[in-house]
């Protein structure tokens, strides 16, 4: 670099200065319509990103380039995003300071500190940081969660606790996320006992552990050589109602391979299948090897998927370097454009599923026509993940059908299903129903895990008829459903109807299931319970607490914790008092919120000796009693929490509490 960081750190920040105190000489070109801006940047994006790969990149070669009137902070941002290095995305920055009028913001800075964590380039981060918190660009600013990240790129554990300890003083509630990267740091760091300290952490304090806590502790597992233990973890998610992810079946089906376990990894393709997960190409070499081994049926249709679209081409220069870009969208999913034959660098053109679904919004005849001209290649993976990004299901709902008729493309059951949760979850039931037709005339199988989320955005849309007709009509879709399966599907409905105000159709479902022989879970008696409480209808709460008694479920602290803070949130401290001596009576502690919280209800209506009974009882154990307990309503039981934390922490070092 011809400047020192520092130097180019102060001469932006000047540039961005000059810029606030002055407005734009030109007027941004007048592009018809949102996708024609959208296609006018990819193709600018991509000249820039080619150009950071030349031998070496430098402001001569980039500055033509840049000099592009309609640069802006999103072209920038995302040419950074997909530097190769950094000193090419230096190079980007020395040579954006010769361009009139660009100013940074906070995703260019962001995008370029991120490039530089990942290089490993402490010092210059450091400087960009400093620069940031003195003000030299302006509002612009730093979070504790982005230095967390950063610094854990970089792979600093002493500046990631630093940051980490200032966030928690500054913040009563903490985020899952600060717990998941000190845990993942830790087990990059091979400080097994530490990362399983950070869990138990994590759950004593409170924090719901979400996906990608599992996803470490999985990948911590395997890695580790405790493949059983791994999957023992990974099986105990649905019971708590935490998603499995992608990322999660390759870890352990690459792993099972691996050791040459096919049978488990027959298991985990079907279960796969089951969730709805669209392959990822991570995948496609370890199939292939179980496929050489003879494994040709379980294997062959997800090769199949896997394998890249000949139909995308590459876009290229001649030059020397030959750095491929792993980390961009257009990787995956991208349009046909550039020439086969240009040696040298060869990339995915870029494609961001989110701008592009943006761009669609209005879906007028301009925009299609744009869309249209462009020649993208549509694969299921690019519709599918459009249609993530989509905010409207009126317009997601005409994008689905044009594209049903798009040159080489075919709606698949990956397709489907991702348009049928969106229009569930907006609470277009007439639309659900279309493709649950289309479904049933071409002879598809829907995934048993769109079922129970379709029946989950009911919920949310408050169309329990809909729902009841999806679970007691088109659930057959999906094939046979396991017991335990039905259990999860019985509990889903259930929270549905709760949620739209149903409570004689809940109850009659919950009878229609227990006489099918099918035994709700704690989480699912605990989410009836604390509905019912908070509704003041008592009878209904005994009658259930009743049940859980005869089913032969043990209630848990967690249930009584449920039931004291629904009553004192019905102003019924009376019977929450009732439950607290259930607490006693049942040798289990209730935590210090949950005390509190009844001592306060008990003054508040009057009943100050059954307070000063609840403070003497406690007052022997008070310094005992946990900060909070596990559990979490309708979804995690503390008896799930505890037995993943005891395989994990058995699987490793004894830790310290």
């Amino acid at each position: 670099m011809r400047l020192h960081f520092k130097q180019l750190v102060g001469r932006i920040s000047l540039l961005n200065s000059l810029t606030t105190q002055q407005t734009r000489c030109y007027a941004r070109d007048p592009f018809p319509n949102k996708i024609s801006h959208y296609l006018y940047r990819a193709k600018l994006i991509d000249s820039i990103r080619l150009g950071l790969r030349s031998n070496p990149p430098s402001p001569t070669s980039l500055a033509p380039i840049l000099n592009d009137r309609l640069l802006d902070s999103f072209v920038v941002t995302q040419a950074l995003r997909s530097a190769p290095s950094a000193d090419s995305a230096l190079s980007l920055v020395e040579t954006l300071e010769t361009t009139p009028y660009f100013s940074h913001t906070q995703n260019t800075l962001h995008a370029l500190a991120t490039v530089l964590a990942k290089s490993c380039r402490t010092v210059q981060l450091k400087a960009l940081i400093d620069a940031i918190n003195a003000g030299r660009f302006g509002s612009i600013r730093v979070s504790f969660m982005n230095l967390m990240q950063w610094y854990a790129a970089i792979g600093d554990l002493e500046l990631v606790l630093r940051v980490w300890d200032e966030y928690r003083l500054s913040s009563k509630r903490i985020c899952t996320e600060s717990y998941n990267i000190v845990m993942g740091l830790y087990v990059q760091m091979g400080k097994d006992t530490e990362a399983v300290e950070v869990f138990y952490r994590m759950i004593d304090e409170g924090a719901i552990p979400n996906s990608r806590t599992y996803t470490i502790v999985i990948e911590h597992l395997m890695n580790s050589g405790k493949l059983d233990s791994a999957m023992e973890v990974f099986n105990t998610l649905p019971l708590m109602r935490i998603r499995r992810t992608l990322k999660q079946y390759s870890i352990l089906v690459e792993g099972f391979i691996g050791v040459e376990r096919f049978d488990e990894v027959k298991t985990l393709l079907d279960e796969m299948r089951a969730d709805g997960k669209f392959p990822g190409r991570a995948l496609l070499l370890s199939l292939r090897r179980m496929n050489e081994a003879g494994f040709v049926q379980e294997t062959d249709e997800f090769l199949k998927e896997m394998s890249p679209d000949e139909r995308i081409k590459n876009i290229g220069c001649s030059v020397n370097s030959s750095d491929d870009d792993d980390d961009d969208e257009g990787n995956e999913i991208s349009h046909a454009s550039g020439d086969d034959d240009v040696k040298g660098v060869q990339l995915k053109p870029w494609l961001d599923p989110r701008a592009l679904a943006s761009a669609l919004q209005h879906w007028n005849h301009e925009e299609v026509s744009a869309l249209e001209d462009a020649k993208l290649v549509w694969t299921t993976r690019l519709v599918c993940k459009i249609l993530r990004h989509f905010n409207s299901p009126e317009t997601a709902w005409k994008f689905f059908c044009w594209a049903a008729y798009q040159p080489g493309f075919t709606h698949d059951i990956y397709s489907v299903e991702r348009m049928m949760a969106l229009s569930a979850r907006h609470g277009r039931s007439e639309l659900v129903d279309k493709l649950m037709s289309k479904i049933r005339r071409e002879g598809m199988r829907l995934p048993f895990s769109t079922i129970r989320l379709i029946i989950d955005f009911y919920g949310l849309s408050k169309k329990a008829d809909a729902a009841l007709k999806v679970f007691h009509y088109d659930r057959t879709l999906c094939g046979p459903i396991s017991k335990f399966n039905m259990m999860l599907l019985y509990s889903s409905l259930l929270r549905t109807l709760t949620k739209c105000g149903r409570n004689s159709d809940s109850m009659d479902v919950l009878e229609e299931m227990i006489l099918g022989g099918i035994c709700p879970d704690i989480q699912t008696f605990s989410g009836l319970m604390y509905h019912f409480a908070l509704n003041g209808d008592i009878k209904t709460v005994q009658k259930l607490f009743a049940m859980v008694r005869q089913s032969g479920v043990e209630p848990d602290a967690y249930m009584f914790k449920v039931l004291i803070q629904a009553y004192c949130k019905a102003e019924r401290a009376a019977l929450a008092w009732r439950v607290f001596e259930d607490f006693r009576n049942s040798n289990l502690v209730p935590d210090a919120d949950s005390k509190e919280l009844l001592v306060k209800s008990l003054w508040k209506e009057g009943k100050r000796r059954e307070a000063a009974s609840v403070e003497e009882n406690c007052e022997e154990i008070n310094n005992a009693l946990p900060l909070t307990l596990r559990g979490h309503i309708w979804t995690v039981s503390s008896a799930d929490l505890t037995r993943v934390f005891n395989i994990y922490s058995k699987s490793f070092a004894s830790i310290a509490g």
